[in-house]
């Protein structure tokens, strides 16, 4: 299985994406492979953006700035609640953080700003993942380092690695680059939804619309993927923080076998890091337990490897007139709405238009996204060093 196979098999074959772009490789080397997509497009990078977040917290804190030990209000005193709540549980995901309603539901970004102020901490009882850390952490680094977020994510990360074209606000001049992020359908529950009116250059992400423009630390950042790559090679040679930092980072915080035999999540600081089931895994078998990864809603990947030195990079775009959720009534599976048991497939709309699906898309990362990966780079499939 070639690079160009994974391309092939997202876009062409099952349609689960309109178009993809795969990179991957080493300190000095990246093989790039793209599909209905030119080299200069511009990617809504979603989630991923939560790992400018991470990194520039560390490197705050490498630079004296922030004490992880210290309470979030010592940087940022608006979120009142969090005054028992240390900087560190926030980055690794160790606390819940909750507020009354939620934040995409708000009418303007001053009802929605309140509504964040309000958060509050509390106990994990399901997914330890959530937007919500990171946009408090946004405020923590204002408060750290007396500058804006953007300003210290371009000083830390963009300017050192010549990311010239990864922003928050897209420039005019560049929106015609910008990927499209519209027409997402979901099922849920027997309603049929259609999210439509993103326009290209603004983030699929409501919240981070609500309470944009500027980006929000969780969502609301777009780049291209030679500027990720950059990323990606720049963490590597630890131009943004020390390989210390980066295996801080890929700590498990949140981790652990449950009585039943099942696993909770396995975070680190913003991030995913290796999952003891491969299938719930975002790190792919063979990079190692000093891995960090994410994903994007929007068809991301990225993950990166200090101990073997590989780094991935997949951008997608499985939100574009896609079926992207599909939560069935009691009773009926799949295949009663006509897709494939891994979710594959196309769906009739109630207006008779019929619709692609993405549902899963992520589980076939392993078999049809790392495998290829592994092949390219050489790497045997329970991993080990990137061949240079």
């Amino acid at each position: 299985m070639k690079l160009q196979d994974t391309v092939r098999y997202f876009t062409q074959e099952t349609h689960i994406m309109p178009c993809l772009s795969v990179s991957c490789g080493g300190v000095g080397h990246a093989v790039c492979v793209r599909g209905g997509v030119e080299e200069n497009a511009i990617f809504d990078l979603a989630s991923l953006t939560k790992l400018f977040t991470g990194l520039t917290v560390m490197r705050l804190h490498e630079e004296g700035k922030l004490d992880l030990s210290a309470p979030i209000t010592r940087y940022a005193p608006r979120f009142t609640h969090l005054h028992a709540v240390t900087v560190d549980a926030v980055l690794g995901f160790e606390v819940a953080l909750n507020t009354c309603e939620r934040l995409d539901t708000q009418k303007t970004p001053g009802a929605a700003m309140a509504l964040l102020c309000d958060i509050r901490p509390g106990e994990i009882t399901g997914r330890a993942y959530s937007d919500m850390h990171a946009m408090v952490l946004r405020y923590v680094i204002e408060g750290a380092a007396k500058n804006s977020y953007m300003d210290e994510v371009r000083r830390g990360i963009l300017t050192p690695l010549d990311m010239q074209d990864t922003f928050d606000i897209v420039p005019e001049e560049r929106r015609g680059d910008c990927l499209s992020f519209d027409r997402e359908h979901r099922i849920e529950r027997g309603r049929y939804i259609l999210r439509e009116g993103i326009a290209p250059g603004t983030p699929h992400d409501p919240k981070a619309r609500i309470l944009g423009p500027q980006c929000c630390g969780h969502a609301g950042l777009f780049s291209t993927a030679a500027d990720m790559v950059k990323l990606c090679q720049g963490l590597l040679r630890h131009d943004v923080v020390s390989r210390d930092a980066l295996i801080a980072m890929s700590r498990n915080r949140t981790g652990y076998r449950r009585s039943d035999g099942s696993y909770t999540q396995y975070l680190g600081a913003q991030c995913y890091v290796k999952h003891p089931c491969q299938y719930d895994s975002e790190v792919p078998v063979y990079e190692s337990d000093r891995a960090i990864a994410l994903s994007g809603f929007t068809g991301h990947h990225l993950s990166v490897d200090v101990e073997t030195g590989v780094f991935v990079l997949m951008l997608g775009n499985r939100v574009q007139n896609r079926l992207t959720v599909l939560l069935s009534e009691e009773g009926r599976s799949r295949e009663d709405y006509g897709l494939n048991a891994d979710g594959t497939g196309c769906i009739t709309w109630p207006d008779g238009e019929r619709i692609w699906s993405s549902v899963d898309y992520v589980h076939h990362k392993d078999k049809h996204l790392h495998q290829a990966v592994a092949n390219e780079l050489g790497l045997p499939p329970w991993g080990g060093a990137l061949r240079r």
